[in-house]
């Protein structure tokens, strides 16, 4: 994978003419930002109230539309924050290790596109309402690095799968490469978990070969922050050079 696919193109010498929008004030961002909090907060303690096995037992009586109501559902609970590691166990338990793991991924694109737009309805550009600042540097940072950032935060285990997916609506990266990076950094979880949810409901049924995607994944993340440190020294040491 080279450096123009993980990262945006360098922008062209004449750009096009963009509307131009009014930005957000801090208090219309702080009225939907609590919007969104009291939403999800609400729905996560309806979450945790209600009977998730009854109701998986009635979404399984739907026979093949059980999968898609389960991505549905799956993805409103991640969109709560509910782990996702928990969600893509139950996938594999209830549809078992295929089924359950493609269900489980589209759980997880569900759950991406609706946390992302969130975001950005309640808070696009907060990063960079104080120019210079430590958030727009962050910002400038992810929308640079691109596919690779994306790649690189939803490997690693740095906050709830939905949490994340609201931080990102905030930033100014690429719709098309959050969801691409998403949907490929969820690929190695969702079989992993999806095999082994389905295992503990049929004993006997784990093997090697169910730890191989969560390797890949290991492997990938590797990649990805060495080729991230190669690249930051590699800037480092032209920016000195410049100096």
């Amino acid at each position: 994978m080279t450096d123009t696919l993980i990262a945006p193109p360098a922008p062209s010498t004449v750009a096009p003419a963009l509307p131009v929008t009014e930005p957000m004030g801090w208090k219309r961002r702080l009225i939907r930002v609590a919007a969104l909090a009291l939403v999800v907060g609400g729905l996560a303690a309806a979450a945790a109230l209600l009977p998730l096995r009854d109701i998986g037992d009635a979404i399984l009586a739907l026979g093949h539309g059980a999968p898609v109501a389960i991505a549905v559902v799956g993805g409103l609970l991640l969109s709560v924050l509910v782990p996702r590691t928990a969600i893509t166990l139950a996938c594999g338990a209830l549809l078992g290790a295929a089924t359950g793991a493609a269900t489980a991924l589209a759980a997880a694109v569900i759950a991406a596109t609706a946390t992302y737009y969130a975001g950005r309805w309640a808070g696009r550009g907060a990063l960079n309402a104080r120019a210079g600042g430590r958030l727009a540097r962050l910002d400038g940072w992810l929308n640079r690095r691109g596919l690779a950032a994306v790649l690189l935060v939803r490997f690693l285990p740095l906050a709830p799968f939905g949490l994340i997916g609201y931080a990102y609506g905030t930033t100014s990266v690429c719709r098309k490469r959050y969801l691409l990076g998403t949907t490929l950094a969820s690929i190695p979880s969702a079989v992993s978990y999806a095999v082994i949810g389905a295992a503990v409901a049929n004993p006997g049924g784990l093997n090697p070969l169910s730890l191989a995607p969560a390797l890949i994944g290991f492997t990938l993340t590797t990649t990805i922050v060495w080729r991230w440190k190669r690249s930051a020294r590699r800037e480092a040491a032209l920016a000195t050079a410049a100096a």
